[in-house]
């Protein structure tokens, strides 16, 4: 480490030097480490070093600390900016906002904030005749509703943290008891706690090391939770813990041998079951056992490999949702839906009911007394379909050509009311209710957003053309009266991993980019499921840097038509996003003035040749396993860390957090130390550190836009947008 102490003391002093003013940026030291694989590759890591998987090494943390100095020696003429930015932003938030209620045996369920300050409260009130969501809504559009009960103040539970999240609660079948995972660090370890509803008591319990996944037994004493394994935090135990026994004492419920599987447990829509379900990206089984009896647990379908489900019991049966063939052999990439009778245990019994079809992607579905309603996507769009008694069906109907469709809140099955929520690059996020009997729609809330005005925002669906013919779908928006004369600027977002689609929704952010003049664009490129399963394996494994060039090919194509200037044209990406523009950097810098990346997942092949980093094994069917000289070379000829070069990168302004237990900071620090040694542009390199905080940024609903608004400044400022 080159002086480091002294050189984040003078960074400090020259915060307010103009950029001609900088001082030269932190220069971590080289220290040559060797990354061995099984086969005999061997490679040279000169940055190993900045791993420190305690977060206390001192020269990791000063070097951390340094750039930061150096991001706000950087940043700060743009402070102005900045602020303005997270201004406009939180002035659009109504502050007293509540979400919509719905009902549980027999009481009323909402989360409602207050103005001014940033964690919600989460509460309920009890149910009265004639009562609906609707008339509490205008009863109280604030949110604190006659005869409330407080279940948690995440603010009063916050309070002296520099990092809180509730992952989830859950309240006991005769609600009166809750349990609740907190997390004070933001590396996703969680602690499960309890109250009592009736008395407020808290009780001594607590559950550490857990997953925000719990789930009560009937005999409302009993509470199910999955055990994370403290290094790789894998979900790897279900335990039940009685409550007022000690921890220690708490009972294996099962255990998981295969470090490339997930679990997760819930309750089926009927509550007959509670299920424990375990997934790997290309295999599930499920397991159950009776609610009121939870002691033996027998498995649905065994496990097969390339064969997906995931299943749901009502009216006396199970329903799955399943990529297995059809018994004619006939293979559903896209899913399709069978039924099984209580008591299965192998895919035998399974009958068919839903069938697979080659242009319709079934994501999910829910089960109801007279109907059933699915969750699908067509033409990368999303759409809801209703199931009726009598076997006919319709659509939700949709008025936008690119919005986002889906499944809201239904937690009771008797109603012939169907909750589904609609959102839109220019509509904010809405929930609606239709009458499946009668064709009745009404709407039950639109998030408000202050001082914005929908129509005068355009939004758009177009094709582009990928080099090897395939058509990538993207979704564009822009302020009324924007003219495509190739003179805008443009920030491009994906993401293009895990099959995750990136539907196009409203974001509160953005307008502050398109009040400026600027085109922002969502690249539904391969690796994501917007255009089907086949979307997802196209982007995957050995067919990964498809996903790369899909995003560089949009970006062409979108400059070629003239919605943004070829010099004025930013990247934007998370995590496995940030892998993505990453990626894109190594391969196409001319095409991009900037590049926007958090949390990036850029260190691929030392990461996933380490089994012992939190979540690796997960990943080996998403990626490739390097273990295998195969594909270790693919990976290896992606990896935006093995691939920087002397050439002349984009602007970059990297994200990362401390406690990040997704991907470890130090992917990012390696990146950006390496980046500096090789870059021979004249755009600056922002690397900021969020000391205290992990995958998903700072908490609360105000701090994180203050993150964002620093990297619009950046974005604008490098685009010579007028701010």
């Amino acid at each position: 480490m080159k002086h480091l102490p002294s050189l984040i003391a003078a960074l400090l002093m020259t915060a307010n030097a103009q950029a001609a003013d900088l001082p030269p940026p932190p220069d971590a030291a080289r220290h040559p480490h060797e990354v061995r694989a099984p086969h005999g590759a061997v490679r040279t890591d000169e940055y190993y070093w900045l791993r420190d998987d305690k977060r206390e090494a001192p020269a990791v943390i000063e070097y951390l600390q340094a750039e930061n100095a150096y991001a706000d020696a950087v940043m700060a003429p743009l402070k102005g900016l900045e602020d303005r930015l997270y201004d406009e932003i939180v002035g659009r938030i109504k502050q007293d906002d509540s979400s919509v209620p719905y009902r549980e045996r027999g009481w009323w369920y909402y989360s409602r904030y207050e103005t001014g300050k940033d964690y919600p409260v989460y509460a309920r009130r009890a149910d009265a005749e004639g009562v609906d969501a609707r008339r509490l809504l205008a009863d109280n559009d604030a949110g604190r509703l006659d005869g409330e009960q407080v279940l948690l103040d995440v603010n009063a539970l916050a309070e002296g943290k520099d990092y809180y999240n509730v992952g989830d609660y859950v309240v006991s079948q005769d609600n009166r008891l809750l349990a609740y995972a907190e997390d004070t660090s933001g590396r996703r370890q969680y602690t499960v706690r309890f109250r009592n509803l009736e008395t407020g008591e808290d009780y001594p319990d607590a559950i550490a090391g857990a997953s925000p996944n719990l789930v009560w037994a009937d005999d409302n004493r009993t509470l199910f939770y999955v055990e994370n394994d403290p290094e790789t935090l894998l979900t790897v135990r279900v335990k039940k813990h009685v409550l007022g026994t000690p921890v220690a004492d708490d009972v294996l419920v099962y255990e998981e041998e295969d470090d490339s599987f997930y679990m997760g447990i819930d309750r089926t829509r009927d509550d007959r079951y509670i299920v424990i379900g375990v997934s790997s990206t290309v295999s599930d089984e499920l397991r159950y056992a009776p609610a009121d009896a939870p002691e033996a647990f027998a498995v649905l379908a065994p496990r097969e490999r390339d064969v997906e489900y995931s299943a749901d019991h009502h009216g006396g049966r199970w329903v799955i949702r399943t990529n297995a063939p059809d018994a004619q052999g006939r293979p559903a990439p896209n899913y399709r839906l069978v039924t099984a009778p209580d008591g299965a245990a192998s895919r035998a019994q399974w009958t068919d009911w839903v069938p697979h079809r080659d242009d319709v992607f079934i994501e999910d579905f829910e089960l109801f007394d007279g109907f059933a309603a699915i969750g699908e996507r067509s033409e990368a769009l999303e759409r809801v379909r209703i199931l009726k008694a009598d076997g006919s069906e319709e659509h939700v109907a949709a008025d936008e050509p690119a919005y986002s469709m889906g499944l809201s809140t239904n937690s009771e099955p008797d109603t012939s009311w169907l909750r589904y929520s609609y959102t839109s690059l220019t509509t904010p996020a809405t929930t609606y209710e239709i009458n499946v009997a009668t064709g009745e729609r009404r709407q039950l809330k639109q998030q408000p957003v202050i001082g914005y005005d929908p129509s005068q925002y355009v939004t758009e669906r177009v094709w582009s053309e990928a080099r090897d013919g395939t058509r990538i779908p993207v979704s564009l928006v822009y302020r009324r009266g924007f003219e495509k004369n190739g003179r805008a600027a443009m920030l491009q977002y994906a993401y293009g991993s895990y099959g995750s689609s990136m539907d196009p929704g409203f974001n509160l952010a953005v307008v502050s980019l398109l009040d400026r003049g600027m085109v922002y664009a969502i690249a539904h490129i391969r690796g994501g499921q917007e255009m089907g399963r086949r979307w997802y394996d196209d982007g995957k494994l050995l067919n990964k840097v498809n996903t790369f060039t899909d995003f560089i090919d949009v970006t062409r194509d979108l400059v070629a038509r003239g919605y943004a200037a070829k010099d004025r044209v930013a990247g934007y990406g998370g995590s496995a996003g940030g892998l993505l523009v990453g990626a894109v950097a190594n391969m196409a810098p001319q095409d991009y003035r900037a590049i926007l990346s958090q949390v990036p997942f850029v260190d691929v092949v030392t990461t996933m040749l380490d089994p012992s980093i939190p979540l690796t094994t997960n990943e080996y069917d998403e990626w490739g396993n390097p273990e295998q000289k195969t594909y270790y070379d693919y990976m290896l000829g992606y990896s935006p860390y093995d691939n920087l070069s002397r050439q002349a990168y984009p602007a970059m302004f990297v994200g990362t957090g401390l406690w990040d237990s997704q991907v470890q900071y130090w992917e990012p620090a390696k990146y950006v130390a390496k980046l500096r040694d090789l870059d021979t542009g004249d755009g600056p390199i922002v690397f900021r550190t969020n000391m205290d905080a992990g995958h998903g940024g700072k908490s609360g609903r105000f701090r994180r836009y203050r993150e964002q608004a620093e990297m619009y400044a950046f974005l604008l400022d490098q685009l010579g947008v007028e701010r």
